[in-house]
């Protein structure tokens, strides 16, 4: 389900920023409803609940995108990956990813090595154990 390489030299429509991701608001883990909004292929039982991965950057016909990610069952479980080129109006987002705030790392303070076990007496010379 690959698609052909970017035509050399094609210029990106005047309307549409080159980086697609940051426009339509999409982040990788975000869950989709993907349906007959999105294009007829989808209708009725072959809507999708895509688990997004990627959006890709290069440019496309206005308000179209190719989306990768990965198809859910009924219970939430991956069954396929799968590039998807759809509307970008008809997309529902079901449940965004959580957004990830980096927290400060801290080391834990060092910790004194612990003092090695006391040998035990070694047996005076000619006795044995």
């Amino acid at each position: 389900m690959r698609r052909g390489p970017a035509l050399p030299g094609a210029a990106p429509h005047p309307d549409q920023p080159q980086a697609l991701a940051d426009v339509t608001g999409l982040k990788p883990g975000d869950l989709l409803l993907i349906g007959e909004a999105c294009s007829v292929q989808f209708t009725g039982d072959r809507a999708l609940r895509f688990r997004l991965v990627s959006v890709d950057p290069r440019p496309t016909y206005h308000g179209w995108v190719w989306l990768t990610g990965y198809v859910l069952n009924d219970k939430g479980l991956a069954v396929d990956k799968r590039e998807v080129f759809v509307r970008q109006a008809g997309l529902q987002v079901l449940r965004a990813a959580p957004s990830i705030t980096p927290t400060p790392r801290t080391r834990a303070p060092r910790r004194a090595p612990a003092p090695a076990p006391a040998a035990a007496p070694a047996p005076a010379p000619g006795k044995s154990p």
